[in-house]
């Protein structure tokens, strides 16, 4: 069945995924894995839910659309924790950079290199790229590049949620003894999702995580202009 348009159809989805994401942090806070992450459960109910009623993701974001423009003051909201560690940024400054730029730059390669390696469209291929930026960021280098932000948000999850569990299973195998490290491979290659685990690991590891990716975020997005013009050549 579908639901008919009226302000009560307007307000379900949005309502739905809210409840979704409260329940699914429920279950994170009693079984905290990786496939208990709200980051994963939520799409996945939704996308179960729209299954169930028959509904494509334009009838989703005629009510929910408000919550994809809230990406935005989320965005001005990474100066903070960028403000508060700025000890930290005077400190490890040249290593940061050095991963931030490394770590980018391997993420953009392989993603592109994947999607061409599969046959993917070139405005798939655009939406892969910034995968391994946190969502506020990667949406607009999405739409910077020609890519489909929407969908660009999508593969972010995954890779976020992803990347955590990979990565703690990475720690064993690496000998990574710093917290600097530690939290840095999370950072970087799980976006939020890492930080969250990067914090279940130790403070300073969880800082370390944030901080880098925040910074990665706004090296993409500097960076956008530039890979678009490559990207048009």
């Amino acid at each position: 069945m579908t639901l008919p348009e009226d302000p009560a159809t307007l307000l379900f989805w949005p309502a739905a995924t809210i409840a979704f994401y409260i329940g699914a942090r429920a279950l994170n806070r009693i079984r905290p894995r990786w496939w208990s992450s709200p980051l994963l459960v939520t799409p996945a109910l939704l996308i179960l839910l729209a299954t169930i009623m028959q509904a494509g993701y334009g009838d989703y974001n005629r009510g929910s659309h408000w919550l994809t423009i809230m990406v935005g003051p989320a965005t001005v909201a990474f100066a903070l924790p960028i403000w508060e560690r700025r000890a930290m940024i005077r400190r490890y400054w040249p290593i940061l950079t050095l991963g931030v730029v490394i770590g980018s730059g391997i993420a953009m390669a392989s993603a592109w290199g994947m999607a061409h390696l599969l046959g993917l469209s070139d405005q798939l291929a655009r939406s892969l790229m910034p995968r391994s930026v946190t969502m506020p960021f990667a949406m607009a280098v999405s739409d910077d590049i020609g890519g489909l932000p929407d969908l660009t948000a999508v593969f972010v999850i995954l890779t976020g949620v992803c990347g955590a569990a990979i990565g703690e299973i990475m720690l064993t195998w690496l000998p990574l003894r710093s917290s600097l490290a530690r939290g840095a491979l999370f950072g970087m290659g799980a976006h939020g999702a890492g930080v969250a685990k990067a914090h279940q690991i130790g403070t300073e590891e969880g800082s370390i995580a944030g901080l880098v990716m925040v910074l990665a975020g706004l090296f993409n997005v500097l960076m956008a202009p530039v890979l678009a013009a490559m990207l048009a050549a």
